[in-house]
């Protein structure tokens, strides 16, 4: 059941990419081009499903969610694109292909994130549910501009940068972590909620089982930093500690990690008793995501 949901979520997800994506035409053909080369190349898609499936379990429609939960991808690629520019981490691959700004270059893939953030805040500002609800359209709105801004996803790149070549502490790679890759995952869950009406405990839930799931993520992907397969990843492993980052790995040791994030799992389905068994879905993808390979 959980891997019909989710393949029907993401041909739903993907169908609404390629209709809400502009076309490539005339002088910018190129950043269109290079938009939906980017937006293409996949990945899971966990963060719009997120925002389906809490639309879902809150009681809405999860069609009346999809457009914000294309936007929230949007702006999750255009963060992969700028991840990946020589001036932050300058990584030549992004999951098994050419990085947008070796297949386009630098300024075109500058410009096409720049586009690609831009690009989701139409996106939500026109979706069908925002006529319906303007008030749940600015909420929205509100929550992608806090997540992605300097107080969440920016403000741990930041710290990111600058504790390259450091050892931190582990507040300190906890506090970079839930904003780096927490604060989106958030957004995700929060918004399907806002989208279809939930109640102020409900949306308490979601958070609760948004922070815990994405500090689980981290953890997940600096283990598999050391540990995973190279074909799996799409990327080079062992780029953390060429890069002389501190991780849940180099302060917590490889054992301790797993274990970390095994206990965060199992807090993050704890949060979801409130919804009974609907929350099955969100259970099942919290478990995958702790053991995955890539």
């Amino acid at each position: 059941m959980f891997d019909v949901t989710f393949q029907t979520d993401l041909a739903r997800v993907n169908a609404a990419l390629d209709r809400l994506l502009p076309a490539a035409h005339d002088a910018d053909g190129v950043v269109r081009d290079a938009m939906r080369y980017s937006v293409a190349n996949g990945g899971k898609r966990i963060r719009p499903v997120l925002v389906l499936e809490c639309c879902r379990l809150c009681g809405g429609d999860a069609d009346s969610a999809v457009d914000a939960a294309c936007a929230l991808e949007m702006i999750h690629t255009y963060s992969l694109i700028h991840d990946d520019l020589p001036c932050m981490d300058d990584d030549d691959l992004r999951r098994g292909k050419p990085a947008c700004h070796k297949q386009f270059g630098e300024a075109i893939a500058l410009l096409a994130g720049d586009a690609l953030l831009t690009e989701a805040f139409r996106v939500v500002s026109t979706a069908p549910f925002a006529k319906k609800s303007p008030d749940a359209a600015l909420r929205v709105i509100a929550l992608l501009s806090e997540n992605a801004g300097v107080g969440g996803m920016i403000g741990g790149q930041v710290i990111d940068l600058r504790s390259e070549g450091q050892r931190i502490t582990l507040d300190r790679l906890q506090t970079m972590d839930a904003k780096k890759t927490g604060a989106l995952i958030r957004a995700a869950c929060e918004i399907g909620g806002v989208i279809a009406g939930a109640s102020e405990a409900q949306l308490s839930a979601l958070r609760g089982y948004a922070d815990d799931l994405g500090q689980a993520f981290q953890i997940v992907d600096d283990v598999l930093d050391v540990v995973g397969d190279e074909a799996a990843l799409g990327k080079p492993i062992g780029s953390d500690k060429e890069s002389e980052k501190s991780t849940y790995v180099s302060l917590l040791g490889l054992d301790a990690a797993k274990r970390e994030a095994e206990a965060l799992t199992a807090r993050a389905v704890d949060r979801l008793a409130p919804f009974g068994k609907q929350a099955a879905f969100l259970r099942e993808l919290a478990l995958r995501l702790c053991e995955r390979n890539a």
